[in-house]
């Protein structure tokens, strides 16, 4: 019985991975094509049929070109690090709120905020190792910004779990049958959705990747898998944060056609973003992290904290 269990978890791990990554594939394909018809063109439409294909002519070109390393590179970090980046981008997806359990655990969103934590290792480690100089700044630029807004999403989420009590991602579709959180809490929304971009390095927060001052940021350095690897990890991670938005604030149902519906949508409102918004200066940057979304999610967290031992209160 023991065997058939483990058998059925890897077996389920699995599926969840290859659909995460032929997300990961569609994504790429959606936001070039969202991209060109921002930009009065059409987009990817001659492999195949609309353009379909184009994704999987992409991989199967980054994959097959040559791998190339600088000589003077620290090559095992630098080698293992896109590797460990999209693993952390596909560990993240076990707190996926399935009603059979699967891997959904009740310390779900503590896991989450692990594995943003570690995210910010493989940045950091790929930008040293290829030894240029472009790539170490771009990996410190984004190492900086990302511990600066996960400030900000480890005290949203701290909020919530003062508002229900639990880590687990499930108990959020018990508290939201009846209304959405995000009717509640709308500015924290807004705030959660701002941090989710500069937490994945996208438009208008792209400074790892400022090409007009760092050619391409920490992966300057990396071509064909690696380079795969990298940006497989970073649109696994849009999908993903597209994913913990519905769960927290736009109810949480995984059974229903609407949960993923909203899913592509926030994931279309990433890409809505990057063809529209120019990008932040750093500074601004920082301000927003520690003076606007600061002060916001802390005033929250004592709101949420208030509100609690008051229901508690008159429970008693």
């Amino acid at each position: 019985m023991f065997y058939k269990d483990l058998i059925l978890g890897l077996v389920s791990s699995l599926l969840l991975v290859i659909c995460v990554l032929v997300g990961v594939a569609f994504l790429t394909l959606l936001e070039r094509k969202v991209l060109g018809y921002i930009q009065i063109r059409k987009g990817p439409n001659k492999v195949g049929f609309w353009g379909i294909p184009q994704p999987f002519a992409d991989a199967i070109k980054l994959f097959t070109s040559e791998q190339t390393y600088p000589v003077l590179s620290n090559y095992l970090p630098y080698y293992i690090s896109p590797i460990f980046s999209l693993f952390l981008a596909l560990a993240v997806w076990l707190i996926m709120p399935y009603l059979t359990g699967l891997h959904n655990f009740s310390l779900g969103l503590l896991f989450f905020l692990c594995c943003t934590s570690l995210g910010v290792y493989t940045v950091m480690v790929a930008g040293w190792a290829s030894n240029s100089n472009y790539a170490l700044l771009g990996g410190l630029r984004a190492v900086a910004q990302t511990i600066s807004y996960e400030v900000s999403l480890a005290l949203i989420l701290l909020s919530f779990v003062f508002l229900i009590g639990s880590y687990k991602l499930l108990d959020f579709q018990i508290y939201q049958e009846y209304c959405w959180f995000l009717f509640l809490t709308f500015p924290l929304a807004l705030a959660w959705f701002a941090s989710c971009l500069a937490e994945t390095n996208r438009t208008p927060f792209d400074f790892a990747e400022g090409e007009s001052e760092l050619v391409s940021g920490f992966n300057v350095e990396y071509s064909s898998g690696g380079f795969a690897l990298i940006f497989m990890a970073e649109y696994a991670s849009i999908l993903f944060m597209s994913m913990l938005f519905c769960v927290l604030f736009l109810g949480c149902n995984v059974l229903s056609l609407l949960f993923y519906f909203k899913l592509v949508f926030l994931a279309f409102m990433f890409i809505w973003v990057r063809g529209t918004l120019p990008r932040f200066r750093y500074d601004k940057l920082m301000f927003l992290a520690w003076k606007s979304f600061l002060p916001l999610s802390l005033n929250y967290l004592i709101f949420f904290s208030g509100l609690k031992i008051l229901s508690l209160g008159v429970g008693v």
